[in-house]
């Protein structure tokens, strides 16, 4: 008696937990031959409401964590990426790249979780500073965590987007909830199996799969969401993000990057580019006369 396949269920990551969408609604992820390879959660708005709302639970244990620490938590998911590679890689090939294209967006990404690692106690010597003002004071300004980011992913590159934009929201201390679009699903999928197991709190990253459009409004327009971060929107989708997000103090960036801009190092570790998630902080000292 032949055995039947058991095909991989791919479901939400909010909180820590993995549900199924509430609206028990899913769609098929096929391979590049057209052969069913998973059926994949497909998020509701009440599904991104419960991501903001899991983000914004978790947003303490993450922020006051401290700089040392989420640079071993992003450290340990490379180390996690690094030993499922063959499954990213396989993932990649299954969503049309060939192989030796996606073995080198998996080492891409790989090392770009590393690097993110690296600026969680590096970037508040980068963008702070001291301040000369005229009087008996000390004045520093320093960069701090937003609080909630929301980030839209977009297809291309599926992998090496999603690892930088929710790599560089959580070194910055932010908690995130990534909206991933139907053609990099699996990929979402294996990267919250891999959060799940470096020792990220709770809420700390939520990831949202299915389709964009009916999340934008409702990620766009909640008072928890601090700033969003689009990349490969339609402009008919970045106006409708805009206008969502402008009845409250939200911030929208939108990145030009596309296919090998997310390759640069230079371009996508930049504090130029992380300043994006960060606010800053001036704080006044008395000083000794």
């Amino acid at each position: 008696m032949s055995r039947l396949e058991v095909i991989k269920t791919g479901k939400l990551w909010i909180g820590g937990k993995w549900p199924r969408s509430e609206s028990g609604a899913t769609f098929v992820v096929e391979d590049a031959k057209g052969q069913t390879v998973a059926r994949c959660a497909l998020a509701s708005r009440k599904d991104s409401r419960e991501a903001v709302e899991a983000a914004r639970a978790g947003l303490p244990a993450w922020r006051d964590a401290t700089a040392m620490l989420r640079g071993q938590v992003l450290y340990r998911a490379a180390e996690m990426m690094e030993s499922r590679c063959e499954e990213f890689t396989e993932a990649l090939c299954d969503a049309g790249m060939n192989l030796p294209a996606a073995r080198r967006e998996v080492e891409l990404s790989v090392d770009r979780m590393v690097m993110l690692a690296g600026w969680c106690d590096k970037i508040h010597q980068i963008l702070g500073c001291q301040n000369s003002v005229a009087g008996p004071y000390h004045n520093f300004t320093i960069p701090q965590a937003c609080g909630v980011v929301v980030v839209f992913c977009p297809q291309e590159p599926p992998l090496l987007s999603m690892v930088t934009l929710i790599g560089a929201a959580m070194a910055m201390g932010n908690t995130v909830v990534a909206a991933v679009p139907r053609s990099a699903a699996m990929l979402g999928v294996l990267l919250g199996e891999v959060l799940a197991v470096s020792d990220v709190p709770n809420g700390a990253a939520n990831l949202l799969t299915g389709d964009i459009a009916p999340l934008l409004d409702p990620l766009g327009g909640h008072r928890e969401v601090a700033v969003m971060v689009s990349s490969g929107l339609s402009k008919s989708a970045r106006t409708t993000l805009r206008l969502a997000a402008a009845d409250g103090i939200r911030r929208v960036h939108t990145i030009p990057w596309t296919g090998a801009d997310w390759a640069d190092d230079a371009q996508t570790c930049s504090p130029w580019f992380l300043d994006q998630f960060v606010e800053f902080k001036t704080m006044w000292h008395p000083a000794g006369v």
